[in-house]
């Protein structure tokens, strides 16, 4: 096992959960007014409420997906009943949907920002790096999930829970299992470090509101948009819509 190993498996995740509850503390007590997604929807609504229910619940159940895998050990479905083949295509069935979902989603926004000029004039510096990481982080863990998990490419069968897992709940810790994570298929490395890398960059993106609320935020009350001049004797116009 190689210094970058340790580097990477059993340094970096730490250091983005640090960093990440640190951004966090520190936006709360001094940026509370900065807390924003910094809303496009008066600029465009259609694609937009197409594409952010698809990704943002798409992306909620791949995230509680991926929990259930890596926090739970095999001992404990086994013991509840549930054998490895049926939890493996249940996992499959349920994240390739869920994954689906949040891919379309992401796909319908990535395109509304290049395609919608006023949505591509106020698209940040950030949202270029967030979206970049985000697909990247997708594309990984399909490859991941369809070359390694269901197509065995090249013979490799790996079990994630046996040594991904392990490793993950080891960081809790503060032993982290660092051989496992070095033996794993390149696909689940680069899957693992891109998504440590999202939550590191969250709380200076417009992820910061998935970080801080990621239920409240798909059901929180809309937001009224009134313009700021209006010719006399008119009255003004307002636009509703949720904070996206």
């Amino acid at each position: 096992m190689n210094t970058l190993d340790w580097m990477l498996w059993g340094v970096f995740p730490y250091v983005a959960v640090v960093v990440m509850v640190t951004a966090i503390v520190w936006r709360a007590r001094y940026d509370r007014f900065g807390w924003t997604t910094h809303s496009s929807q008066f600029r465009e609504s259609r694609l937009l409420r197409i594409g952010s229910p698809l990704f943002h619940y798409g992306m909620l159940f791949v995230i509680l997906g991926h929990l259930v895998g890596l926090v739970i050990p095999a001992s404990w479905t086994g013991a509840a009943g549930l054998s490895e083949h049926a939890y493996h295509l249940m996992a499959v069935v349920t994240g390739t949907l869920a994954g689906g979902c949040a891919v379309a989603g992401l796909g319908i926004l990535v395109y509304r920002r290049l395609a919608v000029p006023s949505v591509r004039r106020s698209t940040l510096g950030s949202d270029h790096l967030m979206y970049t990481l985000l697909i990247a982080a997708m594309l990984a863990g399909l490859t991941a999930t369809v070359l390694v998990q269901i197509a065995g490419v090249g013979g490799e069968d790996y079990n994630y829970r046996e040594g991904i897992s392990v490793w993950f709940r080891s960081l809790f810790v503060l032993r982290p299992e660092v051989a496992l994570m070095a033996a794993a298929p390149m696909a689940f490395k680069v899957h693992i470090l891109l998504g440590f890398g999202l939550l590191l960059l969250a709380p200076f993106t417009r992820l910061m509101h998935v970080v801080a609320l990621p239920v409240q935020y798909l059901f929180r009350p809309y937001v009224v948009y009134r313009s700021r001049r209006t010719p006399a004797g008119q009255p003004r116009r307002q636009l509703s819509g949720r904070n996206r």
